[in-house]
């Protein structure tokens, strides 16, 4: 009896797309921009972590979901400060002369603090907390799709986050082949980062989680089976963003290695609890609706555009 698998039938109907994938090429911090590496090139100064592949992690317990596909530890350190704003470009192909290749799935951030400078801190047991969250723009539509057309993914470091360094985490999950379980492309990248200032800002030790172990293959929004057959109810994986972030708590902590502090969001996200992505869209005095997960500041009107498979 012959058997229909609409992962393998994406796969040959458009190869192109499927096998195309991208890294982290540079990071813009209030103005000054920081150029990455080439996956698996030459090492030059960086504060972005170098990958060895462009291909993405596989699994929710692989050890590369920490930093991306066996990164390794950059030798520069970028300084920041409360409310920075922090523009993360991400490119396509080995060596990134294409766009972004992926718009299905979310993007998210996640900081954790570094014990010591993040160029020497080995991150594999660090307790990462989420700053922010970036999924469904309309009905159809993802925040990501944004990256395809040279957008950055943007973040703002929170107000009131503690000084120290800190590892920025960027994480893409391209959910074109999610149907099946297993089917998620995890893409994430790690940028060290001093912030200055004199805030308390800090997640809860109920916040906090490991990479790998944030994830499990089969929860919602990483086995996504009706990806497909919009409209979504989208639920975003791992914890909630740290309240702290949004102004919700003062200050806090987490227990273990890499003691995270906290970062920032660029969208109110509900305080707890499993996170769903609802359009939510409010006026803005330039005449453009601002919807969760957009940042006024550089989101630009655009086209809808649809899913690309």
């Amino acid at each position: 009896m012959i058997t229909f698998n609409i992962a393998s039938f994406l796969f040959f109907l458009f190869p192109v797309s499927v096998l195309a994938h991208g890294f982290v090429g540079s990071v813009t911090i209030d103005g000054t921009t920081y150029q990455g590496n080439i996956p698996g090139g030459t090492t030059n100064p960086s504060v972005i972590r170098q990958v060895s592949t462009i291909d993405p992690v596989k699994g929710a317990t692989n050890p590369s979901l920490n930093c991306g596909m066996n990164a390794t530890e950059a030798s520069d350190v970028a300084n920041a400060n409360p409310s920075s704003q922090i523009l993360i470009y991400w490119v396509g192909g080995s060596t990134g002369d294409s766009n972004w290749p992926h718009n299905v799935g979310p993007i998210m951030h996640y900081m954790t603090k570094c014990s010591g400078s993040c160029s020497s801190y080995n991150s594999t047991n660090a307790e990462w907390f989420k700053i922010s969250e970036l999924g469904l723009e309309t009905s159809d539509t993802w925040y990501q799709a944004n990256l395809d057309v040279k957008e950055p993914a943007n973040v703002t470091i929170p107000s009131n986050i503690q000084p120290g360094d800190y590892l920025l985490r960027s994480e893409i999950i391209s959910l074109q082949l999610a149907v099946s379980v297993g089917g998620a492309e995890f893409y994430p990248a790690c940028i060290q980062l001093s912030i200055g200032g004199s805030g308390t800002g800090a997640p809860q030790s109920s916040e906090v989680c490991r990479f790998p172990g944030c994830y499990t293959d089969t929860e919602a929004g990483i086995y996504t089976p009706n990806i497909y057959n919009p409209p979504i109810n989208y639920t975003f994986p791992g914890p909630p963003v740290a309240a702290f972030v949004n102004g919700s708590s003062g200050s806090g902590s987490s227990s273990g290695s890499g003691t995270p502090s906290a970062a920032a969001t660029t969208s109110p996200t509900p305080s707890a609890g499993s996170q769903t992505c609802k359009l939510v869209s409010r006026s803005s005095p330039t005449g453009i609706v601002v919807k969760r997960g957009m940042n006024l500041r550089t989101h630009k009107r655009r086209p809808a555009r649809r899913w690309r498979y």
